[in-house]
């Protein structure tokens, strides 16, 4: 499938040459600074701090503390794949590669895999963002409809009410069999072979790090903790409830929306606009002025920007966007910002209604 001409009205061109002249000018790196790396201890002392406290407490604790901890944890993951691992995935996080590939495989520790999300962020997300049969985040099963081109079943007009659960789910379904299912589909499709990797070896890496992952996130707690194994199974999936809630909610309130195109490729598989427009049409900023959010989620507040720059670390994101909504309202494009996190909550809330009725 090929886009438009990537820049037949200059939009891309000139966008990318006022970004440059940005970093040029203040004489500033592209990638990540010493903020992101001290946010980087932060993150993962969210997320390991409290598992150390659950494992080595010596005789049963509060339960409000226990599950508490169990709350932070999944706080803690958000923070570790929007903040850290987010950046190092694209390559912004640091100028060197390798600590980037360092940075990246975090995510193998808290439950993801690299590889798999690689190939369904980077390179379907970000390139096929919102069409329908190419990218992945709009394709989550039959229990939902995300795409005014998918599908629809009875079930999807109350998607609106229970998609809140089913987001909880999430990132519990990466730690079981999400993972092993995108390997097979990856090697079937030959995209296994851009991450130099077979499937084998796939299999075999990913079944390590979910051993890994299941020892001292579930074995270990069941053992050392003090608390009944019960009660260290639903602090698992308290942490994966908030994980998954806050993730689904991140990234879709950004795309599932009613603003949003949704386009469908040609007969000769083409899509009418180009790739940088296409981005702005597809994509939206929220709660711009929270300081907390943005810190907290990797500026993943900032989507139009992170889609048209990936390679920019988010650490730039406000700045930066000052440049993105000048240029595109210079070149007559819309460039789509939502004030805040509940009114995008609701934009999105809107669209599953739609999507489950029209």
């Amino acid at each position: 499938m090929r886009f438009a001409h990537k820049d037949e009205d200059g939009f891309y061109d000139t966008l990318k040459k006022n970004i440059d002249e940005f970093f040029k000018e203040n004489k500033i790196e592209v990638h990540g600074n010493s903020g992101l790396r001290w946010k980087t201890v932060a993150m993962l002392a969210l997320f390991f701090v409290p598992n150390i406290l659950i494992i080595t407490c010596v005789g049963a604790m509060h339960p409000a503390l226990f599950f508490g901890l169990w709350f932070m944890m999944g706080l803690g993951m958000v923070g570790i794949g929007c903040s850290v691992h987010h950046d190092s995935n694209h390559g912004s996080y640091s100028g060197n590669k390798t600590v980037n590939t360092i940075v990246g495989d975090l995510v193998n520790l808290v439950g993801g895999y690299d590889v798999t999300w690689r190939i369904q962020h980077n390179i379907l997300h970000h390139t096929y963002t919102n069409i329908e049969g190419l990218d992945e985040d709009i394709e989550v099963g039959g229990l939902m409809r995300f795409s005014p081109h998918a599908k629809k079943h009875t079930l999807h007009r109350f998607q609106h009410i229970y998609a809140w659960f089913l987001y909880c789910l999430l990132t519990l379904q990466w730690v079981t069999y999400k993972d092993y299912r995108l390997l097979f589909l990856y090697e079937k499709k030959g995209l296994l072979k851009k991450e130099k990797i077979s499937l084998r070896g796939a299999l075999i890496e990913l079944s390590i790090y979910k051993v890994i992952y299941y020892g001292y996130v579930l074995v270990l707690p069941i053992i050392f903790s003090g608390m009944p194994w019960q009660s260290v199974i639903l602090g698992f999936l308290i942490l994966h409830a908030v994980a998954g809630l806050g993730l689904s909610c991140i990234f879709q309130l950004a795309h599932v929306l009613e603003s949003s195109e949704f386009p469908l490729p040609t007969e000769d598989r083409k899509i009418e606009n180009n790739w940088a427009v296409h981005q702005l049409l597809n994509t939206a900023d929220f709660s711009p002025r929270s300081r907390i959010m943005y810190w907290f989620i990797g500026g993943l507040n900032y989507q139009v920007e992170h889609h048209l720059f990936p390679h920019i670390s988010h650490v730039h994101y406000p700045q930066i966007s000052k440049i993105v909504k000048r240029t595109a309202e210079q070149f007559g494009l819309p460039y789509q910002v939502m004030p805040n996190f509940l009114v995008a909550l609701a934009e999105h809330g809107r669209m599953l209604r739609k999507m489950g009725r029209g």
